[in-house]
């Protein structure tokens, strides 16, 4: 164990720049770079690249058979762009986008930033409770999405917390809702001649702007600030509900371009194959930004992940970098028909979002050719990659750690003094720089708990930094579960789960799975009156529907109260919930090197 004493932020700051010195010993690493960080907006950086390469092809949706080339992807963001000015909404105003992988997601992502507006992604996953909760918390205007997806009715969904869209007539300006008072204006993607009450049709609004309209977007695209709020994506935290982790053009432009930079996008052609959804920063930020600061290809396989779509996505279109999670790359590389395709032109890839087993990265390198295959390492409110293995480094060494600092970033390991620890010694992540989120969107409380006053965000992640700077993450002080690359929070399913009438008590943790890296176990202590009646499968069907269907309990075990493990203030110990569960259900721990992102 290191000798030396910890030190203070402010004398890490100090040293950050003795650069001609031994290796620091301490748990700070500065990411110098001789590259300028961008200073545009994310409009100025699409209207910049149809400059350049108009006529190449930017995003491909395989199912769909859309191809748009960088000059047709600006003309349709444009229009767009003018419809919702033209319905009266504002720069500034949240704009949510409710819906999977499709060519209106991406095309509302750059209407909104052409116009100074906000995007709110939401997870398409989402029940009506948790749309209602993600309109209300940042005051949606207008919502944008497809009628529905799979099994969800997004349209009834929608009426169920907002019944009076029914009543707003056709052509009429605005929805007027008791429940909801800023939200205006429903948008749903067109389904042959269908007609939703209360509902724009997105092709009308496309059609929709005049020449004033158009006026207007070019005056706001002169007054938009790279400061200026651009997306509000929502991720877990301590209050048990989703916040706003709201980013700006500065944010997300810097983090896709060194993403793109460190991963070799401005060297030669790349195609990026993202079976990864784009409500997450994975797909919209590493994805499409990523191609979009370099002049690349992004290719979509399908709506939603579909390991053989992923694959003929490959070998049809030629792809030369792979994302995914370790869930993604287990389907892909088990699936029957794996064989029927050729990957040759697979140089490199992202492997990010949940842990993930060392033996699955060495088959990606030996069986896919992912010889530049990278590890990614941040959060939401990081925008979201802080660390990222480098292609110096041997295949070996990449999977052994989540990479080296990021470009113009700063981070460090503390205590719970808040001192920097000497490397090799655990403690939790921290990081400063350009990334770090404007805010928590409303929620000032909040925002001042995850940053401090110098600007250092506290990810909640335990780290240990090796000599070299890199660091491997080893824990999560906070008790986020990660399933699959989804980010659940155990207090936000507990207070769901209290409502059930048969349910005295519950705790939530998260337990080992070998696809999925976690999912979600509930211990569950019925009323009297309920034990021997209500059995696990009476619970999961209640949830159906109600929230997500990866927060639902994969596994449930009844307890009574003398059972839960208690503090000596009477507060349960959830660490050791986790290991009775892992020991009763006969699991076993997933070997990981990697962090969510």
């Amino acid at each position: 164990m290191f000798s030396e004493e910890p030190i203070s932020l402010e004398e890490a700051a100090l040293n950050a720049n003795d650069v001609m010195v031994a290796p620091s010993r301490k748990s700070y690493v500065h990411g110098c770079s001789t590259v300028p960080l961008l200073f545009e907006t994310v409009g100025d950086r699409l209207r910049s690249a149809v400059d350049q390469v108009p006529d190449k092809e930017f995003l491909i949706f395989k199912r769909e058979g859309i191809r748009k080339t960088y000059s047709q992807v600006a003309t349709d963001a444009e229009n767009l762009a003018c419809g919702l000015l033209h319905l009266g909404l504002n720069k500034g105003d949240r704009i949510g986008i409710w819906g999977p992988n499709t060519y209106e997601w991406t095309t509302t992502q750059f209407a909104t930033a052409l116009a100074g507006m906000v995007l709110v992604n939401i997870n398409p996953s989402y029940q009506s409770e948790e749309l209602r909760y993600a309109i209300e918390k940042v005051g949606i205007r207008a919502l944008i999405t497809p009628p529905g997806f799979k099994k969800s009715n997004y349209y009834q969904s929608i009426k169920d917390i907002l019944p009076e869209v029914t009543l707003k007539e056709p052509g009429k300006s605005g929805i007027s809702s008791r429940n909801f008072s800023c939200f205006q204006h429903l948008i749903m993607f067109d389904e042959e001649d269908k007609i939703y009450p209360g509902a724009w049709k997105y092709t009308d609004v496309m059609k929709m702007g005049t020449e004033e309209d158009r006026h207007h977007l070019s005056k706001i695209e002169r007054e938009t600030q790279p400061d200026d709020a651009l997306n509000i994506q929502y991720t877990s935290g301590t209050t048990g509900q989703p916040k706003g982790a709201t980013l700006t053009h500065h944010n997300v432009l810097n983090n896709a371009f060194f993403v793109g930079l460190r991963a070799g996008y401005s060297e030669k052609k790349t195609i990026i194959c993202i079976p990864n959804p784009l409500y997450h920063c994975f797909g919209c930020v590493m994805g499409v930004l990523a191609a979009l600061t370099h002049l690349q290809t992004c290719v979509f396989p399908a709506p939603s992940f579909d390991a053989l779509a992923a694959l003929q996505a490959i070998h049809e279109e030629k792809c030369t970098a792979l994302y995914g999670t370790p869930t993604m790359f287990i389907d892909m590389i088990n699936h029957p028909e794996y064989n029927n395709y050729n990957y040759d032109s697979i140089r490199s890839g992202f492997i990010a979002g949940a842990p993930c087993p060392i033996t699955l990265c060495r088959r990606l390198v030996q069986d896919m050719h992912m010889t530049d295959m990278q590890v990614c390492y941040g959060t939401t409110e990081t925008s979201p990659v802080s660390f990222m293995s480098t292609r110096d480094d041997p295949p070996e060494q990449r999977i052994k750690s989540v990479g080296h600092i990021m470009d113009h970033l700063e981070a460090a390991i503390i205590d719970k003094r808040n001192c920097i620890v000497p490397r090799g010694v655990k403690g939790e992540v921290i990081v400063r720089g350009y990334s770090v989120m404007r805010c928590y969107w409303n929620s000032e409380e909040q925002t001042k708990k995850e940053i401090t006053q110098d600007r250092w965000y506290h990810t909640g992640d335990i780290a240990v930094m090796h000599d070299n700077g890199t660091i491997s993450i080893v824990g999560r002080s906070k008790d986020m579960i990660v399933r699959g690359g989804e980010n659940i929070y155990p207090t936000e399913v507990e207070q769901f789960l209290f409502k059930h009438q048969s349910v005295e008590d519950v705790h939530i943790v998260g337990v080992p799975d070998e696809r999925f890296g976690e999912v979600v176990c509930a211990w569950v202590r019925l009323h009297e009156s309920a034990e021997g009646k209500t059995t696990e499968e009476d619970i999961k069907a209640w949830c159906k529907g109600k929230i997500a269907h990866f927060k639902i309990p994969r596994y449930i075990l009844f307890k009574k109260e003398h059972e839960f493990p208690l503090t000596v203030t009477g507060k349960v110990k959830k660490f050791e919930i986790r290991e009775m569960s892992k020991i009763e259900l006969g699991l076993q721990q997933v070997v990981s090197h990697f962090s969510e992102l």
